[in-house]
């Protein structure tokens, strides 16, 4: 059951065991998708050479926008997942963020979760997750940053995991559910091994917590854009403008916002409030999710990314 996300994410998801599941995820042919979206997309160098600060800071030179979409790692597959990486990547996508699939999550709503749900029955786990990036960052001209959650890299240990993810290429990492309080060990082992570790915060979050907040978060500042879980709305908050201009009073840091973005019109409102980045995430999971087929579904994440990308350059 999904549980409302916190203003200043003072929770951690107890620990567990994580729901592990045998049955081994179906391989697939490639799809048939054109990975080429843009004529200026095909000269761009394959493998990420920059990382999120140093994206954002080329973005902000050419006077552009962040588009930084989210998917959910197996979901229908991991092989499937690799091709919507490519897809997403030619189409003009600046960071990807690649949520792993896990039993309990808090600040997920319901299309995520159930994208989550059909991943790990399918047999999806970190390591899976783990080999299949190894192979297709690569092949990415842009940096991927994985959104997990906390339980999933206390279990596999700190120093360990983010040296593990470092080793594949992912250049950042967003935690939802660790409160600011906790993230010192976070940050240490993240800043060793060169990972941005990014930060949340709300409408909702006091002033004084939110200044501590954005100087501790690495690669951007994430702006959650309403209070709950994660999904699509009829709207953005006029509140988030408001947002924006506190956060950009005390800090010269990007900051993309997320949470309930899921049209054209509503990138382009939020990069015209003065968002350095926009994050879409369930309306990308739900192309995926409700395609009649894996190959439909890859189209028409091709299709959705370049009316998204439109309506910010």
């Amino acid at each position: 059951m999904a549980t409302a996300l916190k203003s200043t994410f003072s929770f951690l998801v107890p620990t567990k065991s994580e729901t592990r599941f045998l049955v081994p995820f179906p391989s697939r042919k490639p799809a048939n998708v054109s990975t080429r979206c843009f004529a200026t997309m095909a000269a761009r160098t394959a493998g990420p050479s920059l990382g999120i600060t140093e994206t954002f800071s080329q973005l902000k030179k050419q006077g552009k926008v962040a588009l930084i979409p989210y998917i959910t790692a197996g979901d229908p597959d991991l092989s499937i997942t690799a091709e919507a990486l490519k897809v997403l990547d030619s189409c003009g996508s600046d960071i990807i963020e690649l949520g792993v699939p896990y039993s309990d999550p808090l600040a997920d709503g319901p299309v995520i979760q159930a994208a989550a749900t059909r991943s790990l029955a399918r047999g999806t786990n970190f390591e899976a997750v783990l080999s299949m990036l190894k192979k297709v960052i690569p092949q990415l001209s842009c940096p991927v940053a994985l959104f997990t959650y906390y339980n999933p890299i206390l279990k596999r240990g700190i120093d360990n995991f983010m040296v593990t993810v470092k080793e594949i290429g992912v250049h950042g990492l967003v935690v939802p559910d660790v409160p600011l309080e906790e993230t010192e060990l976070l940050r240490k082992a993240a800043l060793k091994n060169q990972i941005e570790l990014v930060l949340l915060t709300t409408p909702t979050t006091p002033k004084e917590r939110m200044a501590a907040i954005v100087k501790a978060s690495e690669g951007f500042v994430y702006l959650v854009s309403s209070i709950g879980v994660t999904g699509a709305r009829a709207s953005v908050s006029d509140r988030v403008q408001t947002l924006l201009h506190e956060i950009k009073e005390i800090t010269n840091k990007p900051v993309a916002v997320g949470f309930g973005i899921s049209k054209p019109e509503q990138v382009k409102q939020v990069a015209g409030w003065g968002a350095d980045g926009v994050i879409i995430g369930s309306a990308m999971v739900k192309v995926l999710g409700d395609a009649k087929s894996p190959e439909e579904g890859l189209k028409e994440l091709e299709t959705f990314t370049k009316a998204l990308k439109s309506a910010i350059s």
